[in-house]
């Protein structure tokens, strides 16, 4: 039998009516008869009361404390609450904290989540996005707070009496966060360990608290080009970071600046220090360098820490990289609020450890430098070198 053209057209508008119409019948219930046992079945209902009861069980499954886990809730329930609506309850702010703090706690996928928790994949997909960026919202100025003179110079000290490094305002290194290959990227994470990721750039202190924290560089960037167009680089050089003035080093007149740290994968700066080339046989380069690295193995356990509590680092991160960007500020806000509002954090921690995270380093990178750069690593490698540094070594 033949068809005309516009025969052909209208059965084919009819088959797909007729298609639509079959898929919307599938459809049986509003809310699934499986998320409706969430109050009774759900893990947040059934499992928290016991957890309530055994601290370490508690810590173990949301990283934290209970006493934290209070104060947060407490800090974030007014941002968090919903309205019950005619139609159902609303989820309560402190079962949205526990779904947000356990995805990041495990890594597990929404989907996992879902299941655990009786909610429904996009309930717990919103409910992580809305949650990770309240805690940014309200609590990153509190954890990480515009520094001052007297901020930067208590660091400083701290930096000598813990770790017998003169005139430091903080450690810097880059990580790479693995992420899944955005759709339609190309090459823009692909990076130079063949994955995907997103740069985690991070100021750390003495005690291995977040300082600065830069964000959302893509992966292919290369790695010293990620500094120098960060927004700390900036302020350093145009002295709007409130650094206290030049100071001689204990115990003699060398008059010097204070300084942050780095490995070789960042320039040599004045304000920033950075190893001599190991295996030169020169050995006051590798007294310098060994100093360096002593000091900075600070934000190597900052990472190393962070890893360990967030396990969501463990794995590709599977989410849009502006998803991603915000989960990494929250499980940094985080880490900066546990660490302030919980004692003796760091020993549930196995320090020697600490340094082999799963997130990838930056690449090393040489590169010229001003002669007044090279000029004042000079006065730390002196230091270093000389009756009063060795000294300090050996009490240390």
């Amino acid at each position: 039998m033949n068809f005309s053209f516009q025969e052909l057209a209208l059965i084919a508008i009819a088959l797909d009516d007729e298609e639509a119409t079959t898929v919307k019948s599938k459809r049986r219930f509003s809310v699934h008869p499986t998320w409706q046992k969430r109050e009774q079945e759900g893990e947040y209902h059934t499992l928290y009361k016991e957890l309530l009861d055994d601290e370490t069980q508690f810590y173990m499954y949301f990283r934290m404390t209970k006493e934290c886990f209070a104060l947060l809730e407490n800090k974030l329930s007014p941002h968090l609450h919903k309205k019950d609506t005619f139609m159902k309850r609303a989820i309560t702010s402190r079962e949205r904290l526990a779904v947000c703090l356990r995805f990041l706690a495990t890594g597990d996928s929404h989907m996992t989540i879902s299941f655990s928790y009786r909610l429904g994949h996009s309930t717990v997909n919103k409910i992580v996005k809305e949650t990770c960026k309240i805690i940014v919202d309200q609590l990153m100025s509190e954890v990480l707070p515009e520094m001052t003179t007297e901020m930067w110079k208590a660091v400083a000290e701290d930096f000598w009496l813990l770790w017998n490094f003169p005139n430091c305002l903080g450690a810097l290194d880059g990580k790479h966060v693995v992420i899944e290959a955005p759709p339609n990227s190309g090459s823009l994470f692909f990076n130079y360990k063949s994955t995907f990721s997103i740069v985690l750039l991070a100021l750390v202190d003495a005690k291995c608290n977040f300082i600065y924290i830069n964000v959302g560089a893509q992966g292919k960037n290369h790695d010293a080009g990620i500094f120098m167009t960060s927004s700390l680089k900036q302020r350093l050089e145009n002295g709007t970071l409130n650094i206290p003035q030049n100071r001689a080093l204990p115990g003699t007149n060398i008059v010097a600046p204070y300084v942050i740290i780095g490995d070789s994968a960042f320039p040599l700066k004045t304000y920033l220090l950075r190893p001599y080339p190991y295996n030169s046989g020169n050995r006051e380069f590798e007294v310098f360098n060994y100093r360096l690295g002593l000091a900075r193995r600070c934000v190597e356990n900052a990472f190393g820490i962070l890893t360990q509590k967030f396990r969501i680092y463990q794995g590709r991160i599977k989410m849009n990289p502006a998803s991603v960007d915000n989960i990494i500020l929250t499980t940094c806000v985080l880490h900066n609020f546990i660490r302030k509002n919980s004692e003796n954090e760091v020993n549930s921690f196995n320090l020697e450890s600490l340094e082999d995270s799963s997130l990838n380093n930056l690449r090393s990178q040489g590169g010229s430098a001003s002669s007044q750069a090279f000029r004042e690593r000079e006065k730390f490698k002196v230091f270093f070198n000389s009756p009063v540094g060795i000294s300090s070594m050996s009490e240390y």
